[in-house]
């Protein structure tokens, strides 16, 4: 293998936050703090969890937004009990499977292994667009449990896209890795690329200055406010949204956005040892958590027994869900994730996503929003657990998670974990919970300790810093590859979380992501 360019001795930390206050831990910084500030107001979790979720739709528009979907899990302190909410995406129920014919020329390309679609119709366009879900997930949660008017809560978001996405060089970065699926598009090719064809992107030694401009999703954002979460899918949004899709080639209609409702679920909760997981249950990665967990024997130290308990149990889990769910995804995909908690001690874990990075490529011009790629979820051939149908829910790979570690002793601690990162998800979650669950490992080390991926098959992806001991403990029983924890690509998805114990509050990000932070009510 080619030995990497990348410096052997440079070391790469984050700050842990810690506060009696809230806390919000996100994938970008002005969104964490938008999400402060409201809990600095006053807010409850939840009413910070909205104004980050559309804040992110705004500041990281490639991995998540209103025309996305996604899961979350909250806890809830006077109650003493979590919640879950699903908001995956649906397909269209005027979707006819005939539509996409296999083009009979192998996989595809993007990030499941399915058999080529022609002319992709399932990875880009709009014929890859599902029913979205983020509004009505977010809109039902805050419903039920936020304190602060709707209205108030998405002003951030607003502003953010009043002023326009600043292009610094992770932005670059990011929309020159999808340059020319953007230029396939005329509206997203003007909202993103210089002269419809170029990255947008300033001299490397100057710096930018340049913004994207998004007047539209800021109007539309406005008009959401003013209207309430149900407008996204009852009112003029929901009908300007289909007639840009279907003006596009899809098949999403407004009926399908008035007959979509995400859903409070019983979460799927278990035990192990003197610890408790509260996950999501049914089409997200949550069952797979538990069955990871079940396959993983007691721990008490993250050395070599302990890896190689992870993989030995992150092929068990995967192998259960590709049999009996027909998940078989193998790159991370365009997914974003924050945690919260309040002073009170509520929390909230979100992920949404748009699926490919860019989702489908394509912007709806009425909206001035990317729309999501949800169709490539479904495999194309018939027969399938997961075949390409009308009017069935995606099944995703979200895991958001509330921990609850050291019941009944001094150190009860309790948390909310998640992670972007398609299948990378699942080990990223399961290794952070089992450090600080069984290994007693403070947020901290938590976030710094080196982690694997088993996601992709038999191979196991190390760290290329685990210590000499893990990597022979791992390559005894598996092939193995190591690498470099890095900004791009992600090889170990990208996590963020919050942690409490007694009256103390603590946020992380993952220390490579660039935007990422833990912001403190009152910091912000």
């Amino acid at each position: 293998m080619t030995r990497s360019s990348l410096s052997r001795t440079q070391i790469t930390r984050k700050t842990v936050v810690e506060s009696r206050g809230g806390i919000v831990a996100a994938q970008h910084g002005q969104a964490a703090e938008a999400g402060a500030a409201v809990l600095a107001a006053g807010g409850d979790a939840m009413d910070a969890a909205v104004a980050v979720s559309f804040a992110m739709g705004v500041l990281e528009p490639w991995m998540s937004g209103p025309a996305g979907g996604g899961a979350m899990m909250i806890w809830r302190a006077d109650e003493g009990r979590a919640h879950a909410v699903n908001f995956g995406m649906r397909s269209p129920a005027g979707l006819d499977p005939a539509d996409y014919p296999l083009a009979g020329t192998g996989k595809a390309g993007d990030l499941f292994p399915w058999e080529a679609v022609v002319e992709d119709r399932n990875i880009e366009g709009a014929t890859a667009i599902a029913v979205p879900g983020t509004v009505d997930g977010i809109g039902i949660a805050h419903a039920r449990f936020g304190r602060m008017p709707w209205a108030e809560l998405l002003q951030p978001a607003i502003g953010f896209a009043r002023e326009g996405l600043h292009v610094d060089w992770y932005a670059a970065l990011i929309i020159a890795s999808a340059t020319r699926e953007l230029a396939r598009d005329p509206d997203a090719a003007a909202m993103f690329l210089e002269d419809g064809q170029w990255p947008t992107i300033a001299g490397w030694t100057a710096l930018s200055e340049k913004r994207i401009a998004m007047p539209q999703m800021a109007d539309t954002l406005a008009e959401l406010a003013a209207g309430g979460h149900r407008a996204f899918y009852d009112g003029d949004i929901g009908a300007t949204l289909a007639r840009d899709v279907q003006a596009k080639g899809g098949c999403l209609a407004h009926d399908d956005l008035r007959a979509y409702h995400a859903a409070f679920e019983d979460p799927l909760s278990f035990d192990r040892g003197t610890a408790r997981f509260h996950v999501t249950p049914f089409m997200t990665a949550g069952p797979t958590f538990r069955d990871l967990f079940a396959a993983l024997p007691p721990l008490d130290a993250a050395g070599p027994a302990a890896y190689a308990g992870y993989a030995a149990a992150l092929k068990s889990a995967y192998a259960q869900r590709l049999a009996s769910a027909g998940d078989s995804e193998r790159a991370p995909g365009c997914t974003t994730h924050f945690s919260v908690v309040d002073r009170q001690g509520n929390m909230v874990a979100v992920t949404q996503t748009l699926l490919s990075v860019f989702g489908a490529r394509v912007v709806a011009p009425g909206l001035g929003m990317l729309m999501n790629n949800g169709i490539m979820w479904f495999d194309p051939e018939q027969g399938k657990p997961n075949s390409l149908g009308p009017d069935k829910r995606c099944l995703m790979n979200v895991c958001p998670v509330i921990g609850e570690a050291g019941l009944g002793t001094a150190a009860e601690r309790r948390f909310a974990f998640g992670a972007s990162g398609g299948r990378k998800i699942l080990g990223a979650v399961a290794q952070l919970s089992s450090f600080v669950a069984d290994c007693g490992l403070s947020l901290e080390d938590a976030f710094h300790q080196p982690r694997i991926d088993v996601s992709g098959g038999e191979t196991v992806t190390a760290d290329d810093s685990l210590p000499t001991e893990v990597l022979a403990a791992l390559r005894a029983e598996h092939p193995v590859v190591t690498t470099r924890r890095t900004v791009f690509p992600y090889a170990f998805a990208c996590p963020a979380g919050v942690l409490r114990q007694g009256e103390v509050n603590s946020g992380c990000t993952e220390i490579m992501s660039p935007w990422g932070d833990a912001v403190a009510e009152g910091a912000a």
